[in-house]
């Protein structure tokens, strides 16, 4: 399909009858990119007023990743009503490739592009330095770039995984909240407490850090009682979570406890201070995994504990032993010493 010019063949103006119809696409990755989507728009507009275009719509992704068309719900909108033939509209504006997408696979973009084009709907990267007319120098040069869009993602993960493991190492915490007990204290590059941080709030200086600190009194109290009723008092954490819901103690979500929420409070390090990061991994938007312990990036005695570290240790010690495996020697092991205690308190007449 070609696309109409901007001139006519008198050399007049065109009137908005003659104007190709167009709709642009604009995505930016995080909500710190607050005006990314209002420059892409600028540079589409400008394309377009060259082009003999007019935009009549615009679908947009704001703080979506482009590694994955999972959650891009206004890109899966567009190829939508390309794909059902409901189209009022010729072309598709996209700032550059990497706002189409980062896939880490370059022929998952050519992909949901070859879909718009089967179609009908040409797509065009208004900022790009070639043409997308399918010439073979359009083609490879894409190709390039496609792969150029993942790769520039794949190094970031990298950069970035690195950093954070440094700042981990340092003691500082990266992302999540504190959980119920503690408290996330914001600190400047000097150490300095600048206060705490509330739920959904987030440092806005780069060069500030943060920490976890105890929280209320009444909230490290209930995580001892917790580890102390598993530990001593034997209960389940079913049983532990129905005796807080019960009470009306909710979590730090305000949510009633679950034996999962229980789990987390008596495995989760943090509670004797240690600082640990990278027990899964979700690099790339790929599938999450559970890394092995020696993955682990950690510093210990990071923050102050609110759980004695015996008491914490004999808590997963019972997990372990709940979860062991016998073989079958010690099966049949088990099992003799049971059978001669019971013949032992139950003689045969």
């Amino acid at each position: 399909m070609s696309v109409r010019k901007a001139s006519n063949t008198l050399g007049g103006a065109i009137s908005g009858d003659d104007l190709t119809h167009a709709v642009q696409y604009v995505r930016m990755s995080t909500e710190h990119q607050k005006y990314s989507t209002e420059n892409q728009s600028d540079i589409i507009a400008e394309y377009a007023g060259r082009h003999g275009m007019q935009v009549i719509r615009t679908y947009t992704d704001a703080g979506k990743s482009g590694l994955r068309i999972d959650g891009r719900n206004a890109l899966k909108s567009l190829i939508a009503i390309v794909e059902d033939g409901q189209a009022d509209f010729e072309v598709i504006l996209v700032y550059d490739i990497s706002r189409w997408g980062r896939f880490q696979d370059a022929d998952e973009s050519a992909y949901y592009e070859y879909i718009c084009k089967r179609a009908g709907t040409r797509v065009i990267y208004c900022a790009e330095q070639f043409d997308n007319d399918g010439s073979p120098i359009s083609t490879i040069v894409k190709g390039v770039k496609r792969a150029m869009a993942g790769e520039y993602s794949r190094e970031l993960s990298v950069k970035v995984f690195t950093g954070q493991c440094k700042l981990i190492e340092n003691g500082f915490r990266q992302g999540g909240t504190a959980g119920f007990g503690l408290r996330r204290m914001l600190i400047d590059q000097h150490g300095n407490k600048k206060g705490l941080l509330r739920y959904g709030e987030y440092k806005s200086l780069q060069t500030d850090r943060v920490v976890l600190v105890p929280g209320p009194a009444h909230e490290v109290e209930t995580v001892t009682m917790v580890y102390k009723k598993f530990v001593y008092g034997g209960l389940s954490e079913f049983e532990i979570a129905k005796q807080l819901n019960d009470r009306g103690i909710l979590t730090d979500l305000k949510r009633p406890w679950t034996r999962g929420s229980i789990q987390q409070v008596l495995t989760n390090e943090k509670y004797i201070g240690n600082n640990v990061y990278n027990r899964s991994s979700f690099k790339l938007k790929f599938k999450r995994v559970k890394n092995p312990p020696e993955m682990w990036i950690r510093s210990d005695g990071a923050f102050e504990a609110i759980v004695d570290t015996q008491l914490f240790y004999q808590a997963q010690g019972i997990m372990l032993e709940r979860h062991r495996r016998f073989t079958d020697e010690e099966m049949l092991d088990r099992l003799k010493h049971l059978y001669l205690a019971s013949t032992a308190k139950y003689p045969a007449f």
